[in-house]
């Protein structure tokens, strides 16, 4: 990641280095988070003026959320973490493949598009490969509201005549269809019940994001949201809540090298089932949720506990299961680690057992053997958390550790080498690191 004029350039590629042996020491500041940040920047295309968004991480994804929002014909401005996005004018609705392609999240701009401009043309959305993500959700819940919906081959066409509020019942949790349900709904006619919604930090935060530009929702924080609808949102300024996942790696990245960090603007509140699972491994953590801070001291060995699983929220989140995992590799004892939403997050399985970790994976479970030394090796990112949770194993492994691949890393971390070099990490791209 570099800068050239104070114009962020993301889509380095270039391999990532990590010499392991070294505790983390010091405070490090959390972004914005990524995954509250898409949704709410979809959300502007509802707002025929200019919103105002402060605290958005410089990621890859949310590039691309721009380069889309700007082919719609918004005008987006971005300094430093703050943007502005101008959508007054919204003349395209058919989503260019080559950024579609690249995020999962595009397809949250099916609900604003539908909402704004009555028609919506998009590709299958792209993104990381981490097991089974149909759309079916999404879908039905925009037929739901009064969408039409055709496909051919891999794009899908939406129009409407007029979206109209309706009872919706998720079958599973979805917070993508949660998230495209509620922009569709608060502008239909009439009210919208969401029943069996995702609970999210994230959802609150589009939530909160909608009633301040004018929407009505109410229930928020819980899996059942009313929406009545409103004849036109309003300008607004938002400020996006922190990462939690970044935070939550930061966490297992100084519990697999040991150390003693301080997190700034940490969304404490917003990490409990995180938090436990850090201190039945043995860790000393201090949470300040006024002040958004939290100090966590790794014991002088980790250790594994018997089982985790992976859940919707309030549970322990998926995307944190690799970078738990690079750490069971060096805790004492075995972790059994039962992934129940994304079966691909187990793809980091293969290069942390080249570095010498011992993992099998039955189905949806990885046992871990941990009291491993790990070993660095040259080893590939697959997916987004997967390549984060390589970084951390290479923190902990004796050697050299080569990532390559890392514009998936990218694609959600802002900083991940600068912050882990500020923290006292011998890491960086491979044409600046010394061996």
């Amino acid at each position: 990641m570099q800068l050239y004029g104070g114009t962020m350039v993301v889509s380095s590629n270039i391999p990532i280095q990590i010499k392991g042996g070294n505790p983390l020491q010091g405070r490090v500041r959390i972004q914005g988070s990524k995954n509250a940040s898409l949704p709410i920047l979809a959300a502007t295309l509802l707002i025929a003026g200019q919103c105002t968004l402060d605290n958005c991480p410089q990621i890859t994804d949310v590039v691309y959320m721009q380069k889309l929002l700007e082919h719609t014909g918004c005008k987006v401005k971005r300094t430093n973490h703050r943007m502005t996005v101008n959508a007054e004018q919204v003349r395209e609705y058919r989503l260019p493949g080559e950024y579609v392609g690249r995020m999962r999240s595009s397809v949250i701009l099916m609900g604003a598009l539908l909402g704004r401009a009555g028609q919506v043309g998009i590709d299958y959305p792209g993104g990381c490969v981490i097991g089974e993500r149909p759309i079916d959700l999404h879908l039905m819940a925009l037929e739901k509201l009064g969408a039409q919906i055709t496909t051919e081959g891999n794009y899908i066409y939406a129009r409407t005549s007029g979206l109209r509020g309706a009872r919706i019942t998720f079958p599973i949790y979805s917070v993508g269809a949660t998230q495209n349900a509620l922009l569709a709904a608060v502008t239909a006619r009439g009210t919208t019940i969401l029943e069996h919604a995702s609970r999210e930090p994230e959802i609150t935060a589009l939530c909160e994001f909608l009633n301040a530009a004018g929407a009505q929702i109410e229930g928020i924080g819980t899996d059942t949201l009313i929406i009545d609808g409103v004849d036109a949102l309003h300008e607004v300024e938002y400020r996006m809540i922190s990462d939690r996942i970044v935070a939550g790696t930061y966490l297992f990245a100084t519990m697999a090298a040991g150390g003693r960090i301080i997190l700034e603007d940490a969304p404490v509140s917003h990490m409990e089932s995180v938090l436990q699972v850090l201190e039945q491994m043995g860790a000393s953590i201090i949470t300040c949720t006024d002040r958004h801070t939290m100090l966590l001291q790794a014991p002088e060995e980790a250790k594994n506990l018997p089982l985790v699983e992976t859940a919707v929220y309030p549970g322990f989140p998926t995307d944190l299961q690799s970078p738990l995992m690079a750490a069971a590799c060096v805790a004492r004892g075995r972790l059994i680690l039962r992934e129940r939403i994304f079966s691909g997050r187990f793809k980091i399985i293969e290069e942390l057992c080249r570095m010498g970790a011992r993992i099998i994976q039955t189905q949806d479970c990885a046992v871990i053997e941990g009291g491993r030394l790990l070993e660095g090796r040259h080893v590939i990112a697959r997916e987004l958390r997967g390549g984060a949770a390589l970084l951390i194993a290479g923190l902990a492994a004796d050697g050299i550790t080569t990532v390559s691949d890392t514009i998936y890393i990218r694609r959600g971390y802002e900083n991940i080498t600068g912050d882990l070099r500020n923290l006292g990490a011998v890491i960086g791209e491979v044409t600046t690191i010394s061996r």
